[in-house]
């Protein structure tokens, strides 16, 4: 998926949606467990947030388009974010030593519309506190696009895209080891 001419990162939304305030609440849930299962580094149901081609991208450039034409901070498959995980949570990784914690506040919740394929386009603000040796904090614009699934549990959500537009995203960064 990472060179996939055909994956839709597109941001714009083409078609309205009726947002009721179940869906807003619903939507807003899952933004927050989100959030939640990345602060108490819970990686397993958080990777299952996650449709099979899901794609997370930090760009470089605050108006970047696309993440094929541009360095980005984090382009990522879920090949790449489980890789990920299993080194951030890897007990002879040094640079967790000691581990890094989070704190995430998640706000302004739109539900915009929907893409051509009829995904939700989302948008909020993140912001995250981090300490790892001292403390540092990272805020940005978010832009998730979620995927309606059926199941036999019921409907639900699951991430298409997360796009973080950190607010300094051009600066020079110590590692960002921790997802935004």
């Amino acid at each position: 998926m990472l060179f996939s001419p055909t994956f839709d990162v597109s941001i714009a939304t083409v078609q309205p949606v009726d947002v009721t305030g179940a869906l807003h609440a619903n939507i807003e849930q899952l933004l927050y467990r989100e959030a939640r299962l990345l602060d108490t580094r819970d990686f397993a149901p958080w990777l299952n947030l996650w449709t099979a081609d899901g794609m997370y991208w930090v760009p470089h450039e605050p108006s970047q388009t696309s993440p094929r034409d541009h360095i980005s901070l984090f382009w990522e498959d879920a090949t790449l974010r489980e890789v990920r995980v299993r080194r951030i949570t890897n007990p002879r990784n040094w640079s967790q030593q000691p581990v890094t914690r989070t704190a995430r506040i998640v706000g302004n919740v739109i539900i915009d519309g929907a893409d051509a394929a009829g995904r939700l386009i989302v948008h909020s603000t993140v912001s995250v506190t981090e300490w790892r040796n001292g403390q540092r904090q990272l805020a940005g614009l978010t832009t998730h696009k979620l995927e309606r699934v059926d199941s036999a549990g019921g409907g639900g959500w699951k991430i298409y895209l997360k796009r973080v537009d950190l607010i300094n995203s051009t600066d020079a960064f110590a590692n960002l080891e921790v997802f935004v």
